[in-house]
């Protein structure tokens, strides 16, 4: 069976290079000389061939031009300069060949990869971690996701991000691409977009722990804040391919990194990875996808409660977290006048009833001090310690970091993933 082989170098070998593939009983045959990566795209989506060589230095290809590929079954064989190896091996590229080696060197690669099974090729990019990794590193990601109806996800995600920042330095990301608003919540006046300018050089192979860093700014007496969109049109800017590369040198930089996304998870199971098309909810996927902790957040009262208990049902069936993350379920504004007498019972006996969910964080509708908070742009800490929303927000701080730490440990000493664990119960958060 001969493989089909797409060609898009900007060198002058590339003519040397298509008379050695062509060569009767190399296996390998080139159906398209393409000039640019679109041209490549279209080909690969079009199914035309199932290997990509491609010029390192060819304008637009990047990791997530490499994951569309990927996606489409196109294996990719990078012909690059020595010293943009590092780069070129961040993009995900099956494997990586030299210019210097020639074209005889190129087709020898091409061969190899022809003839090896797609299933055993190993990308040079760094792998995605397993649970014992995630459970070794030095950095935890904790996501703050829930259902859609402002339930309150931006205030859990600022002050969470307030309360570790007590344990050792946190890193605040606005990845929201529905309503981004931990700017406005803070009162940072800061019209550019870090997550964007931070995935950009993610997708071109040059995001390290260091570039992050520059890319963020200290908020006074609290965590690092990673600014989001400043619209919501601008969601395409936030790759999935990217943001697993922005999560992973996240937790280089910081002990804990909040993440507060979207309420959108319903993409088609696998549209995370298929890389086909963009997907409109990518980054709330890619950051539930990296999560150490996924803390749920729904308001108490009627509607609230309903759209929580759905969203939870949602967050299983759709499988898009990893099976080492734990689950914390967040009740936020809770308050007699919405459910009764006893608000506290009320929302315990309802969600242990429809949800299975034993033990959440209930955060008391303090509206008085949260007002204040959004007023000077600062977080309940800082402008009402002693309020008794700021009391469960710190509680929930507790239950974040604790069981994290707890169960590293445990994942360490039996060198297996963790199993998936029901939201809200003990232990588990």
């Amino acid at each position: 069976m001969t493989t089909g082989v797409l060609l898009a170098l900007t060198g002058p070998e590339e003519a040397e290079l298509v008379s050695l593939l062509d060569a009767p009983g190399t296996g390998v045959q080139v159906v398209r000389r393409c000039a640019d990566v679109p041209e490549v795209l279209a080909a690969g989506l079009a199914g035309l061939g199932s290997l990509a060589v491609l010029s390192a230095e060819l304008p637009g290809l990047d990791r997530p031009v490499l994951r569309q590929l990927a996606g489409s079954g196109v294996r990719t064989v990078l012909v690059a300069a020595e010293d943009d190896a590092d780069r070129c091996r961040a993009l995900g590229a099956t494997t990586v060949t030299w210019e210097a080696a020639g074209a005889a060197e190129w087709a020898r690669v091409v061969a190899e990869l022809a003839g090896s099974e797609p299933a055993v090729v190993a990308a040079p990019a760094p792998p995605v971690p397993t649970a014992e990794d995630i459970g070794d590193a030095a950095g935890r990601v904790a996501v703050v996701w829930g259902p859609r109806g402002s339930p309150g996800r931006t205030t859990v995600a600022v002050n969470l991000a307030q309360e570790l920042s007590e344990r050792g330095e946190v890193l605040l990301v606005d990845a929201d691409t529905e309503a981004p608003s931990v700017t406005q919540v803070l009162g940072v006046l800061d019209e550019t977009a870090g997550l964007a300018a931070a995935a950009r050089l993610a997708g071109d192979g040059r995001l390290d722990a260091e570039s992050l860093r520059g890319l963020t700014r200290r908020l006074k007496r609290g965590p690092r804040l990673l600014t989001g969109l400043t619209r919501a049109d601008r969601w395409r800017e936030l790759p999935a391919a990217s943001l697993d590369v922005v999560w992973e040198r996240a937790r280089e930089l910081a002990g804990w990194t909040v993440l507060d996304v979207g309420a959108g998870i319903d993409d088609p199971v696998g549209g995370l990875t298929s890389g086909i098309a963009p997907r409109r909810h990518q980054a709330a996927l890619s950051a539930l996808g990296a999560a150490d902790v996924v803390v749920v957040v729904g308001a108490g009262e009627p509607v609230g409660m309903h759209r929580l208990v759905m969203a939870l049902q949602e967050l299983t069936e759709s499988g898009v977290t990893a099976p080492h993350a734990q689950r914390v379920v967040v009740v936020n504004r809770v308050r007699g006048s919405a459910t009764g007498a006893s608000p506290e019972q009320a929302v315990v006996e309802s969600l242990a009833r429809f949800a299975g969910v034993s033990a959440p964080v209930l955060v008391p509708d303090d509206r008085p001090a949260l007002d204040r908070a959004v007023l000077r742009g600062a977080t309940l800490a800082e402008v009402a310690p002693g309020s008794r929303a700021r009391t469960a927000l710190r509680d929930l701080a507790e239950r974040v970091a604790g069981p994290a730490a707890e169960s590293r440990a445990g994942r360490r000493r039996r060198r297996t993933p963790g199993r998936v664990l029901r939201a809200g119960r003990t232990g588990a958060g």
